[in-house]
């Protein structure tokens, strides 16, 4: 479950952004996912709770952003969403080399509260 590593990843660069801006508790992180990205976003959900625990991100919110896949088809110089990972242009029926968007994994933003005064 691959998905352990990357909520993993996740955990510390949300920490460490959250301590570059004062700290406080996380209240919310929103990830953006590709549809190609090959991420079960069940498996995720399932990652965040188990990996969040126990630091200043255990009552925070995940978010997803899902991002369609698009291709750029040459021929005809413009972009078609890729359904189902399928780079075939609808128009004209040649094959796109050039996918635009669907493999994202991005941390997107973070919500965090005020940190308690001293």
């Amino acid at each position: 479950m691959h998905e352990l590593s990357i909520m993993e990843a996740v955990r510390d660069q949300a920490l460490e952004q959250a301590e570059r801006h004062g700290g406080g508790l996380i209240t919310a992180i929103t990830l953006r996912i590709g549809s190609l990205a090959g991420v079960e976003i069940d498996a995720l959900a399932l990652a965040f709770e188990v990996v969040m625990a126990g630091t200043s991100a255990a009552a925070a919110r995940l978010v997803i952003e899902p991002v369609a896949a698009e291709c750029f088809c040459a021929g005809c110089q413009a972009p078609f969403p890729a359904q189902d990972g399928v780079c075939e242009c609808p128009r004209c029926g040649a094959i796109s080399r050039q996918l635009l968007r669907g493999r994202e994994l991005q941390l997107a933003s973070l919500e965090l509260a005020d940190p308690e005064p001293c």
